[in-house]
Parts: C-alpha cells; structure tokens; sequence
C-alpha cells in the first residue's frame, strides 16, 4: 500500500465521528478522545475532526490511523492547531515525524486503541515486529504536538 493512501471514512463511520467530535466540544471525551482543530490549506478556515492524542514516554502525539487524511494535509501546512473537550481548548505546535522514528508510538497507539483503529491498520497489530511497524509507518503519520 503507498504512504499517500487514504482510507475515506463511509457514511456510518463519518456519523459516528461526528458524535464523537460533537461530545468532546460539550466536555465528554470517549476513551480519550478530543476535538482537533486545525486551519485548512487552502481556505485557512477551521476544520475539525475528532482525534486520540496519545502521551507517550516524554511527549504528546497525534496519529493518523487513517493515511494521509485532510487533517494530516492541513496539519502539514499548519503547523499546529487545537485540541479541544469541552471548554479546555489546547493550542499546539505540530512537528511530523519520520517513519523511521515512529514504530514505537504507533504500538503504543496500538496498545491503547487497537480495538478502535485495527481496520485500518490491517494486520498490523502492538504485538507485530518492529520490522513490521516499520514498514507500516509511512502509511500512518505521526505529529509530535507541544502545547503552546
């Protein structure tokens, strides 16, 4: 699979990102889900998409379980966004990371949501080898976010 993929949300999954996404703007995050909020690269509005930031040894990541979404174009050109659930609104700064330094965040990603998020990583799961994980990353960007 190339590391441009995108794996296009269908109609089920967009409603159910939409409820999630809408819960975490009035404060109820599911297993620790937030609002990401960030500035689109063409029309500099706010576009939103719930996400899972993950805190890992000393940082604090976003991954894309998806491919190279809009959120992962956008974040691109940004830089940053927010992270928002309920009336805390986070800004941050966003540094992509290179494949071969993600394996270890994305089995920890795996650790934590798995059951979430293993359609998408086909048969990539924590328990794979390094080798593997390796060899998914470019298909899962991975953005080391500092609060600013």
């Amino acid at each position: 699979m190339s590391a441009s993929r995108y794996l296009k949300p269908g109609r089920f999954a967009a409603r159910l990102n939409g409820i999630i996404g809408w819960l975490a703007r009035r404060g109820i995050s599911l297993a620790g889900s937030a609002d990401l909020a960030v500035r689109g690269r063409k029309s500099g509005e706010w576009r939103r998409v719930p996400v899972n930031p993950m805190t890992y040894e000393d940082g604090r990541y976003l991954v894309s379980a998806r491919g190279n979404s809009e959120w992962v174009r956008n974040m691109r050109a940004a830089g940053g966004g927010e992270l928002r659930v309920g009336r805390r609104v986070r800004p941050f700064t966003a540094v992509e990371l290179p494949p071969a330094e993600t394996p270890a965040v994305l089995r920890a990603y795996l650790q934590r949501w798995g059951w979430e998020v293993k359609l998408f990583f086909g048969e990539i799961t924590a328990d794979s080898s390094d080798d593997d994980l390796l060899a998914a990353a470019p298909r899962h960007p991975v953005f080391r976010i500092t609060e600013s």
